[in-house]
């Protein structure tokens, strides 16, 4: 977040602070920036000891830095899955069965002309089950 941050610049927002601010308010708001400072660390602190204690000695075996959001990169994830070099599991080859004729098609054609049902009644679809 700072990389750029040197001390010079660091020196430059000095002076414009001093400027900006006076030189009778400068020092108080210096201690607040401080406290402010000393606050944060303490919160951090504070949450990184609760950590230790809620997860136990597997706080120590955790690999932090593969847990950084930062190095993330969805493109880079999704090329590395696209072109696994890994060998893919056999997959066995279906070879078509032949089926039998549906109970539907074969009682139509046993039934008696005058029991045959018209052609306006549903379809069936015997793949569908």
């Amino acid at each position: 977040m700072f990389n750029g941050l040197s001390f010079e610049k660091l020196l430059l927002v000095g002076v414009i602070a001093v400027f900006l601010l006076g030189p009778d308010k400068l020092p108080s708001y210096a201690a607040k920036l401080g406290r402010l400072v000393r606050t944060l660390r303490d919160y951090a602190n504070g949450a990184k000891v609760r950590m230790k204690e809620e997860m136990g000695p597997e706080f120590d075996d955790v690999d932090w830095k593969k847990l950084d959001p930062r190095q993330y990169d969805p493109r880079r994830i999704i090329r590395e899955a696209l072109l696994d070099d890994a060998p893919a599991a056999a997959v066995p080859v279906i070879k078509p069965v032949s089926r039998p004729e549906p109970a539907y098609l074969s009682r139509q054609k046993d039934a008696v002309p005058s029991q045959a049902h018209d052609d306006s009644a549903t379809p069936f679809d015997s793949e569908s089950t």
